[in-house]
């Protein structure tokens, strides 16, 4: 009895490793992650190229309204001159 009891668990014990992933899906696995890995630090390189092409319009504009604004005061300035 306590041989058969020794064998039926040496079997189950045995059965529990078989059932575990095989070379192929750790390596399958291990491919979804590094490819899921270099889809983020792209998402992040992108997400980092827009974030300073905001800036640089946001900087653009705020010349641009800055050139527009002496422009105006000198118009107006030499509007109020001729009278």
């Amino acid at each position: 009895m306590k041989k058969s009891l020794s064998i039926l668990a040496l079997s189950i014990a045995m059965f529990t490793i078989s059932c575990g992933p095989s070379a192929e899906d750790k390596a399958k696995r291990d491919k979804e992650v590094a490819d899921s890995i270099a889809n983020e630090e792209a998402m992040m390189m992108e997400l980092e190229a827009q974030k300073a092409q905001a800036i640089q319009d946001s900087l653009a504009t705020i010349e641009k309204m800055k050139t527009d604004s002496i422009a105006a005061d000198s118009v107006a300035k030499a509007g109020t001159k001729k009278k």
